[in-house]
């Protein structure tokens, strides 16, 4: 009998052929100068190439800017040009070959860009020191080290929705089968979902509805650009952790229903990052009851994620319907092979790529 991390899933077009998928975590490598700017690299297609080989069914790319002034860092991957999509695609080709579906993030900061990804400093970066002008919602900081954000105004917003439709066409022509807004962790889209960093009175601020606004737009815009077959993903933060001041659970529920009727057909649920002094009260598992809520109350597929390490707390997940699919982060850093394992754990063919083969362990 097949176990339920090994069940393949089916999302419009694609099926992905088991429930383990790479989580987007990002790498702060990529050229920050020259015409190689934000292209992926040596150290990308050795990283990703390595977490392939090791079966995921799924390999969500890093978050991957939409413009230069949507980097988390000077460092960070982008797709807002043909350079970068030529030096994505032998990534994709690379994953395509191990039996892998690949999958972008696509992102833009707000207004946590321009700083130092690799964390040898704090807050916004300096111009002098690679850094640039941050944009948000409303012209207040993150906190104390990073710079207020410009305003955006209303024609802004809508180039910000233009700019994630062109880098969905882009990830499309790059060899990605999987598309997915990044939502989440204080970010640019997440900040115009919370009331502690969005404190506009227009069409983008105020009531949970006008809040709303740019995440459906955004939907609405890359589903146009990726077609009817292409599997959209949005990774949303189901909670600030300062209910009800903040971003709230039962508010999460309300946007993925809608993103539902916008046609995204999956959300990736974490949670925080949009709080420098959040109390989170992390442990095994502990965002699942998150994904667990948005699956039963809305019928949205979800992705767990957050200190998921066990092949049968994985399992679990699984079967109890608390995900569709669960997302391993870290683990896959300390162990790119996880997939692999859990499978021999499990009793499930999992055949190692033939150059390993003479490795091979038969399952228990």
């Amino acid at each position: 009998m097949t176990s339920n991390l090994f069940t393949p899933i089916t999302l419009r077009g694609t099926t992905i052929p088991n429930r383990i998928w790479m989580a987007p975590m990002c790498q702060y490598s990529a050229d920050d100068t020259g015409p190689a700017t934000g292209a992926p690299n040596d150290w990308h297609l050795q990283h990703y190439g390595s977490r392939a080989a090791g079966g995921p069914g799924l390999i969500l790319v890093e978050a991957t800017a939409i413009a230069p002034e949507g980097r988390i860092s000077p460092m960070d991957l982008g797709i807002w040009n043909d350079t970068q999509v030529e030096a994505h695609r032998r990534i994709t080709a690379f994953m395509r070959g191990q039996g892998v579906v690949p999958g972008i993030q696509i992102a833009h900061a707000g207004r946590k860009a321009a700083t130092d990804g690799l964390g040898r400093s704090r807050g916004t970066l300096s111009a002098d020191d690679g850094g640039w002008d941050v944009v948000g919602p409303s012209p207040i900081a993150f906190d104390g080290d990073h710079a207020v954000p410009h305003e955006l105004t209303v024609a802004e917003i809508q180039g910000v929705v233009t700019a994630f439709a062109e880098a969905a066409k882009r990830a499309l022509a790059a060899g990605y089968e999987v598309v997915e807004v990044h939502g989440a962790h204080g970010y640019l889209v997440h900040e115009f979902l919370s009331p502690v960093a969005n404190h506009r009175d227009d069409a983008y601020g105020g009531d949970f509805e006008r809040r709303a606004r740019l995440p459906l737009e955004i939907a609405d815009a890359v589903r146009a650009a990726v077609g009817e077959q292409v599997p959209v993903l949005f990774r949303l933060s189901a909670t600030d952790w300062i209910e009800p001041e903040g971003w709230t659970a039962d508010q999460t529920v309300r946007l993925a229903a809608l993103l539902r009727e916008h046609g995204v057909d999956l959300v990736d649920v974490s949670t925080g990052g949009n709080l420098p002094d959040a109390v989170i009260p992390s442990g095994p598992g502990y965002q699942v009851p998150f994904a667990e809520r948005i699956r039963r109350e809305t019928g949205m597929p979800t992705a767990a994620v957050g200190i998921i390490t066990e092949v049968q707390q994985a399992e679990k997940i699984i079967a109890d319907g608390g995900a569709d699919a669960v997302l391993l982060g870290r683990e896959l850093l300390r162990n790119p092979y996880w997939p692999r394992q859990a499978a021999h754990e499990l009793g499930e063919e999992h055949p190692l790529p033939r150059q390993y083969r003479r490795a091979e362990r038969k399952p228990a």
